[in-house]
């Protein structure tokens, strides 16, 4: 089982948000005032029926997908953000200095190899050399079971390689804020559990917040917290007994 942290202050505040789509009858509330604190050193797994609203709830906490009414307040270097109201440039720095994404889509870059897709996240989101970001591209690579795959690019890789890639890209600038979409659903368990626990790992050894969006149970003995979105309502539910 997780370890038990004493954690006071949230890292990450979602309150009242509201998320609609649609004009007239086919106007359709996604998130109904969801209010969510997410902690550093914790790993959060959001569980939910297709179409409940996950991934809309992950784009507004992460500063992709404005809410129609609510705030999303974020620590950055002592000050607290209210990420809506800043500019679409500071907003875009602010993600840049503090998140990592993992994209269902894997949104790799045709032309790069596995390492140049985690080297260019660490060139330009934190100023690494290039030594340096080599270095710890093939240290990520290499904790993913990857490193014979580094000078691969993403039309030679399969689906798993590539889930990888992204979860590398997204893990080896230690951001503060993770937002993982169906971080293991091109995986199979042995590559998705080596997945997980490098999460696990992120949030409790590097403090850094963990949301992970997914329908795969068998995450459920890794995680810290678990909330259940449905028909745009969150719950927080008890984690399983073992």
């Amino acid at each position: 089982m997780p370890a038990t942290k004493t954690i006071t202050t949230p890292s990450l505040r979602g309150v009242n948000l509201v998320k609609t789509y649609g004009d007239g009858d086919a106007r359709r509330t996604t998130l109904h005032e969801v209010t969510i604190d997410l902690f550093p050193g914790q790993l959060v797994l959001l569980m939910g029926p297709s179409g409940s609203g996950k991934s809309t709830l992950l784009a507004v906490l992460s500063g992709l997908l404005e809410p129609d009414s609510g705030q999303v307040l974020a620590e950055d270097d002592g000050r607290l953000l209210d990420v809506w109201h800043l500019t679409p440039k500071q907003r875009e720095e602010y993600r840049r200095r503090n998140t990592g994404f993992i994209f269902q889509g894997y949104n790799l870059f045709p032309a790069l190899t596995a390492r140049q897709q985690l080297e260019i996240v660490l060139k330009w989101g934190s100023g690494a050399s290039s030594g340096d970001a080599r270095n710890r591209s093939e240290e990520m690579l290499s904790k993913l079971g990857l490193l014979k795959n580094k000078n691969k690019k993403p039309a030679l890789m399969s689906g798993g390689e590539k889930q990888r890639v992204a979860i590398g890209r997204a893990l080896v600038k230690n951001p503060n804020f993770v937002f993982a979409d169906e971080p293991t659903s091109a995986l199979d368990w042995e590559n998705g559990e080596k997945v997980i626990e490098l999460l696990r790992d992120a949030a409790h050894e590097r403090k850094a917040s963990i949301l992970v969006v997914s329908h795969d149970h068998r995450i459920l003995p890794f995680v810290d917290v678990y909330y259940h979105l449905e028909d745009g309502h969150l719950e927080r539910r008890p984690l399983p007994q073992h």
